[in-house]
């Protein structure tokens, strides 16, 4: 076990689809897709207010990295927040190109704190990580359409161990975004 030590009570991470699985099929220009990306920033700009101050991300394509940059930039204002990246596997990045391989790179160079869980991928490692994330957490923000997923997964284990779960869920068909909040 990776020995960790934070303040749980004020520590959120987030789960999420990869772009592609979103509304505008990850197209940052989509109206769909700005309109999700501005209920996501609200969302963390919400949990920063309740008094959240740590933020954990799995560094996967999509919701992670794009909660991680929104974290990165409420930091400006709020030089007290702490961003950690939690990596499944050493190499997660090996297959990232363009924008996403520098988002990457920015992201892990910028953030507090960067935690390795296995040196190598397994058939479990992106479970494990989005465990380790719950278990050192209070709160979840998750951007959702297909519960038959790892972020499905994701919610009901943080339902299960009973952190604060916000929702945002972009429904079967993509096309309407329904926060739960």
């Amino acid at each position: 076990m990776i020995n960790f030590n934070i303040n749980k009570e004020h520590t959120c991470c987030f789960s999420g689809h990869r772009p592609e699985k979103l509304c505008g099929s990850g197209d940052l220009n989509s109206p769909e897709l700005r309109r999700l990306l501005s209920v996501l920033r609200l969302a963390i700009e919400n949990a920063v207010e309740e008094g959240y101050t740590t933020f954990l991300t799995g560094m996967a394509r999509g919701i992670d990295m794009w909660s991680a940059r929104f974290v990165l930039e409420l930091k400006v204002k709020h030089p007290n927040l702490q961003l950690v990246c939690a990596i499944p596997y050493k190499g997660q990045n090996k297959s990232l190109k363009g924008a996403e391989k520098f988002d990457y790179n920015y992201i892990i160079e910028s953030a507090n704190d960067v935690i390795c869980l296995s040196e190598v991928y397994t058939k479990t490692c992106m479970k494990d990580r989005n465990y380790f994330m719950v278990d050192n957490s209070s709160k979840l923000i998750a951007v959702v359409s297909n519960y038959r997923s790892g972020t499905g997964q994701t919610i009901n284990y943080a339902r299960k161990k009973l952190l604060d779960t916000k929702i945002i869920d972009t429904n079967e068909n993509n096309s309407l975004i329904k926060a739960i909040f």
